[in-house]
């Protein structure tokens, strides 16, 4: 018999979630989220350094998916197009079956200031590494922060969109939607 059952990490995110939507955040706590689970404290924190580790855990493997996906794309590319194949790129790691936690996820950072803050510090490092990975591209300093921002704002009002009630669409789209979008905005 296996001393531990499998699948702790996944248990304790579903049981985070269920306890910020039931509780609220500020009053859930690292004890109640690991008992529900059914493991420890100790197992906890061997998967996340704190309660707000559980919502943002994603963040930093979507930071290298973008600057991966920016520096894999062909060299001749042009930038609207870059933009555009990164996107595509980063959209896989959202699939549709993902897409009910996501909502449960982004109303619990909605409820809650410090986690807002968090959100856009993750959007802030996701851009910053963006830009860098344009400029090893050999886009100059202003044209990679640019680009690097505009990514990421059609990224993120896609994903907005994504996350709305009754969308079907899928995210790959509405980030290609947003896109265009901002580009026609640009145009005028």
């Amino acid at each position: 018999m296996a001393r531990w059952a499998p699948g702790a990490r996944e248990r304790l995110q579903q049981a985070a979630l269920d306890a910020f939507e039931t509780y609220g955040f500020d009053a859930t706590t690292v004890a109640s989220i690991a008992a529900v689970a059914g493991v420890t404290e100790r197992t906890f924190y061997r998967h996340f350094a704190d309660k707000r580790e559980v919502l943002f855990d994603p963040e930093h493997a979507l930071e290298t998916a973008f600057s991966r996906a920016a520096v894999a794309q062909d060299p001749d590319i042009g930038l609207r197009d870059l933009i555009r194949a990164v996107l595509r790129d980063v959209a896989v790691l959202c699939p549709e079956e993902a897409r009910a936690d996501a909502r449960r996820r982004g109303a619990i950072i909605a409820s809650d200031a410090g986690l807002q803050e968090r959100e856009a510090l993750k959007l802030q490092r996701i851009t910053a590494a963006l830009e860098r990975a344009f400029q090893e591209r050999g886009e100059s300093a202003r044209r990679a922060q640019l680009a690097a921002g505009l990514c990421v704002l059609a990224f993120r009002t896609g994903h907005a969109a994504w996350l709305a009630e009754g969308e079907t669409r899928s995210l790959d789209g509405l980030c290609g939607t947003m896109l265009a979008s901002a580009t026609l905005v640009l145009a005028k």
